[in-house]
């Protein structure tokens, strides 16, 4: 097929990833293109060429510019009013839209081909005024149960792919190394909660190191900055290879969200190194996370977290692997997502008839 991939144009599509969601568009570009699909990727500057990139526009997710809000709004606006011009006129078979933009669920009425959309956050306008003027004649896919639930009173049940990752890249790693710590890693923001993980490994008496791009320049400041110590190495901003291997090294590994976490890519990337999770109980980390392989913790609760952490690193590293090859296979999302495109096309065909065994085990355990 001939897919245009609409991304966010926040951050580039290219490593070191900024988060999830750069990540998933990238390793999606990439499968479908393994396949014999010929992908073009509309993205931000900076994005990988090799992925059929058309540059719209420089990456507009920094907050901390001196461009104001509306300026920025503004921009994006217009670079998807350049996509959309683009994609009516390049012939292609289906779009699949990763953006978080309205505009281009407003325009797909004009396109000769179908849409998808996948549903990466919970609702939030005024992305909604875009789902809702689509309800009746788009197929779209939640990343997680939770997430699914949450887009439900809108949309009514949406389908479920989970996100996966690549498992070579995040390749096991059967016993950690060097003296016992924690890892953490994600974008330095406040939702990211990197400072309550800080002090729930302090809580548990381990170091931490943690990684990440610094994104947010105050939050460092007042809550980063603050806590750093010789028990807390800052790795800096890793590329794939370096956190895996960063990941299989560390004892235990943190997750921290302060909001509620739609996925959670970073628990694939963990939990594939074999490296066990202490976490809070936050969005689709429950479905994630079983007694094999995390131990949970109330939201924001650090006490409760560093206990979590002190359960957690006696957990077995293959049991966490096994989780990972179980539900977050990047051939299984692809084939689902795939099945997807088939059933967009030859809407005779159900669903269920053309995912056979591609089944997303995360349908199965949520």
């Amino acid at each position: 097929m001939k897919i245009a991939i609409i991304a966010h144009l926040k951050f580039p599509i290219a490593q070191p990833f900024s988060g999830g969601l750069e990540m998933h568009t990238h390793l999606l570009a990439t499968a479908l293109q393994a396949r014999g699909h010929q992908v073009t990727l509309y993205a931000s500057e900076g994005s990988t060429a090799s992925l059929g990139l058309v540059p719209v526009c420089p990456p507009t997710g920094s907050a901390f510019d001196d461009e104001s809000c509306d300026r920025i709004d503004a921009l994006e606006h217009a670079a998807y009013v350049r996509i959309m011009d683009a994609v009516s006129e390049g012939d292609f078979d289906l779009v699949h839209n990763n953006s978080l933009h309205y505009l281009p669920l407003l325009r797909a009425p004009e396109l000769a081909c179908p849409m998808v959309t996948a549903l990466h956050t919970p609702p939030f306008e005024p992305f909604v005024r875009g789902v809702r003027a689509r309800v009746q004649d788009m197929t779209f896919a939640a990343v997680s149960e939770s997430l699914a639930r949450e887009w439900r009173e809108l949309i009514g049940p949406p389908l479920v792919i989970g996100n996966g990752i690549n498992l070579k890249s995040f390749a096991y790693s059967s016993a950690p190394k060097g003296e016992p710590h924690a890892i953490w890693m994600g974008r330095l923001v406040p939702e990211k909660g990197t400072h309550l993980a800080i002090d729930a490994a302090r809580a548990a008496g381990l170091p931490l190191k943690f990684a990440g791009p610094r994104v947010d320049p105050p939050y460092w400041d007042a809550e980063i900055a603050p806590r750093l110590g010789s028990d807390i190495t800052y790795l800096g901003h890793l590329d794939h290879a370096d956190l895996a291997r960063r990941v299989g090294e560390a004892h235990v590994a943190l997750c921290t969200p302060r909001w509620e976490e739609p996925f959670g890519l970073v628990l694939a990337e963990y939990l594939a190194c074999g490296t066990p999770v202490a976490a809070f109980a936050r969005g689709a980390i429950p479905d994630i996370l079983d007694e094999s392989c995390g131990v949970l913790a109330p939201a924001d609760d650090v006490e409760g977290l560093g206990r979590a952490v002190t359960r957690a690193i006696h957990l077995r590293r293959r049991d966490c692997r096994r989780r990972a090859e179980h539900l977050f296979d990047a051939e299984t999302m692809t084939d689902r997502y795939e099945a997807m495109y088939r059933t967009v096309l030859k809407p005779s065909i159900p669903i269920a008839a053309t995912l056979g065994h591609a089944r997303a085990p995360l349908l199965d355990n949520a």
